[in-house]
């Protein structure tokens, strides 16, 4: 069979809905400057769907060095990978910083989050080593296990009990191999919004001797009492081997880096192949997150803000019986019962009758019968965005529980332009 005609008779759990879910339930398109209300089909929305934490997308201090940046050095700046000529002082600065920052005697600096984490699941272990790792780990990391030719364990989502009976087979095939262990999991778990219990991991690090990766995309700016992260949160960044952070949630950019002791850093500089060969991230995005990152360590107002906004939305919510799963941070998953086409109907009514926009998460990303309004809180939303949003969705739940969102409820949807 040709391999384009046997993809195209199977376009995936997502694919499926292409036709009638394009440019409003995927891929829609938000204008405007970036905050709290942007543009969704011409029309102003309150939105809750961006993971611009600490309000840094549109900050004036951000966009003038952005500006200046890009008017001084162009967007090409500096050519080639940074080995063979993309080097700049800039880069060097930046990964001083962050390393001093998070604690680490080192960083490296990453084009991209996603590929990042997969570059350094591939460089840090071959076919001996054996991976044990968090059954809700993000894609990233998961597509870098993929790439894995050795063994790997994977044990229940934060269940200490379940992961030290991984561990145990873990180490008796890393005995029988010669290899080590590598353990994953996230400092905050981006959908669900709980942390890993990564204190519990750290304790039974000298009983299996492993290696320790974090992912803490979203605790990195948000968590701790620095805004450090998980690890600061959970007294244990010094027992992180290896840190990961991308600068797409509270840095509002393109990046990521990672941190560690001096010799593991210099290790993964000089063998991760997607920064080997890729061209050195552009000099305007080095230097604004510079500036990002000055910001993140000396305005903690950004981060109270993003707090108090957090928590009164949170507390509004489950004070009006929502279910929040198990969210620890600001991360606000809103849990409801029902299927695809329920999930369809209520999303647009909050679009096009409360001009509210979150993003909504179903099957086969949660079970057949569950519906997930993802909120995400940041430092530019207000305390009457809360109040809105609460008294929205208290009117759509009450909707979707008297059977307003059936199968016979067919409103005006005019989903394509």
């Amino acid at each position: 069979m040709d391999i384009f005609e046997r993809r195209l008779n199977n376009y995936g759990p997502l694919g499926i809905w292409a036709e009638k879910a394009h440019g409003y339930y995927m891929f829609p398109k938000l204008e405007g400057d970036i905050s709290n209300r942007m543009v969704f089909r011409g029309k102003e929305r309150l939105v809750w769907s961006l993971n611009n934490y600490l309000g840094l997308a549109n900050h004036p201090e951000v966009r003038k060095v952005d500006a200046e940046a890009a008017a001084k050095f162009g967007l090409a700046y500096p050519m080639g990978a940074r080995m063979m000529s993309g080097q700049t002082e800039y880069h060097e600065e930046l990964e001083k910083q962050l390393a001093e920052f998070v604690e680490k005697e080192d960083a490296y600096l990453l084009n991209y989050g996603y590929q990042g984490m997969v570059s350094i699941i591939d460089s840090l272990i071959d076919r001996k080593d054996v991976v044990v790792y968090d059954s809700e780990s993000h894609a990233c990391i998961i597509d870098g296990l993929r790439m894995h030719i050795g063994k790997r364990f994977v044990f229940q989502h934060n269940d200490i009990e379940n992961f030290e009976k991984q561990l145990n087979h873990a180490k008796k095939v890393s005995e029988q191999t010669g290899g080590g262990i590598l353990v994953i999991t996230e400092g905050v778990f981006g959908m669900a919004g709980d942390m890993g219990k990564i204190d519990k991991i750290a304790e039974l690090k000298s009983k299996f001797r492993f290696r320790l990766l974090v992912d803490d995309a979203h605790g990195f700016g948000t968590m701790g009492t620095k805004g450090m992260g998980t690890g600061e949160a959970k007294g244990v960044q010094d027992q992180i081997d290896v840190y990961f952070a991308t600068f797409a949630k509270s840095m509002a950019g393109i990046g990521a880096f990672v941190g560690g002791n001096s010799d593991i850093i210099n290790y993964l500089r000089y063998n991760m192949r997607s920064q080997i060969f890729a061209k050195s991230l552009p000099m305007p995005m080095v230097i604004g997150s510079l500036k990002r990152l000055e910001l993140l360590k000396t305005q903690p107002q950004l981060r109270e803000k993003l707090w108090n906004i957090a928590n009164s939305l949170q507390s509004r919510l489950r004070e009006n019986d929502f279910n929040l799963g198990r969210t620890e941070s600001p991360v606000t998953p809103v849990f409801l019962q029902g299927g695809i086409p329920e999930a369809a109907q209520l999303t647009y009514e909050l679009r096009e009758k409360y001009n509210i926009f979150c993003s909504i998460v179903v099957y086969p990303v949660v079970p057949k019968d569950v519906i997930m309004l993802r909120l995400i809180p940041t430092a530019a939303h207000t305390l009457a965005d809360v109040d809105e949003t609460v008294n929205a969705f208290i009117e759509v739940k009450n909707n979707l529980q008297s059977g307003k969102y059936d199968e016979n409820y067919v409103p005006q949807m005019k989903i394509h332009p």
